[in-house]
């Protein structure tokens, strides 16, 4: 293994899913990758800000996403949190082209060793961006809303999976196609519980995205709707939920998330977790980097072929 992995991941946003057309709309707060919203009395609104690369995540993006959810979190007005997205598609996933070094930001969870050479460093920086602040979004103590359109892609999952409620347009895609990269899925792995395991092990092995509809089928969907009427949809029922006690949604959110855990959450987390870096560890032996290169162009062909 080389001494420093690159700074790029196994999942990928495809270049042909941007909309480099699409003038973003004007971020507030001091951000650049998000833009923060109050659509409604109690209802905190943050919105992914990226539709010229189909919200691709790089670790701004990221950092500036957990900044937003703990402003709200922290804001005794606040009583539901909805997180949405701008253009297009709601994430492609991972942003391959993201070579910035974790020296830029401040990081948030109990993790250091960033620039450790080798297996070391890589594993802090995911530790760090992807299990460490999907679980940190988790947990939240006010309910979250994803709302979501178009594609959500491998690392896209990792943003709708922590938040408690999904309201999906008719035309939101589901899709974890990274297995061609070698590796087990995305870091966050909580395909069986979304899912379950025969249809989570049938997404992984094949690479094939899920619709809107089977999603809510399965449970990892609340709700579908048209897309002209997603942001208002979405906005109803956050408006409807802070109609109701704070403690009385802080207890609610706790006990079903605490109840999931006695079911081995945290530890299949960590499990898969673990066999990432296998998986990482293999691709930089056989092939020098993080993941096998083939899986590119195995994803661009089921694209193609409408898979």
């Amino acid at each position: 293994m080389s001494d420093r992995p690159p700074q790029s991941n196994d999942q990928s946003n495809d270049p042909t899913e941007a909309e480099p057309t699409q003038t973003a709309p004007a971020s507030t707060n001091g951000y650049q990758r998000i833009v923060c919203e109050s659509p409604a009395s109690g209802v905190a609104r943050i919105m992914l800000n990226r539709p010229e690369a189909a919200n691709a995540q790089d670790k701004q993006m990221l950092y500036e996403l957990t900044a937003a959810f703990d402003a709200a979190a922290a804001d005794d007005e606040v009583k539901v949190i909805i997180l949405g997205a701008h253009g297009k598609h709601f994430s492609s996933g991972h942003d391959l082209r993201d070579r910035s070094s974790m020296d830029g930001f401040d990081t948030v969870g109990p993790v250091a060793g960033f620039a450790k050479p080798g297996a070391e460093g890589w594993m802090s920086t995911e530790q760090e961006i992807y299990t460490g602040m999907c679980a940190r979004w988790r947990d939240i103590p006010k309910p979250t809303i994803a709302q979501v359109q178009g594609k959500v892609i491998a690392g896209g999952l990792m943003l709708v999976w922590p938040c408690d409620l999904v309201v999906a347009s008719e035309d939101a895609t589901f899709s974890d196609p990274v297995v061609a990269f070698g590796v087990n899925g995305v870091e966050y792995f909580a395909h069986a519980f979304e899912l379950g395991a025969r249809r989570a092990k049938e997404l992984l092995f094949t690479g094939e995205s899920m619709s809107a509809a089977e999603a809510r089928d399965v449970g990892m969907v609340n709700r579908v709707v048209p897309r002209d009427e997603l942001a208002q949809a979405t906005l109803e029922l956050a408006v409807r939920i802070a109609s109701r006690p704070s403690m009385g949604l802080k207890l609610a959110k706790m006990s079903v998330n605490q109840s999931v855990d006695a079911m081995g959450f945290p530890q299949a987390l960590q499990q898969a977790f673990g066999l990432q870096h296998v998986g990482h560890a293999h691709n930089q032996w056989v092939h020098g980097m993080l993941v096998d290169p083939a899986g590119a162009a195995v994803i661009r062909a089921d694209a193609a072929a409408g898979r």
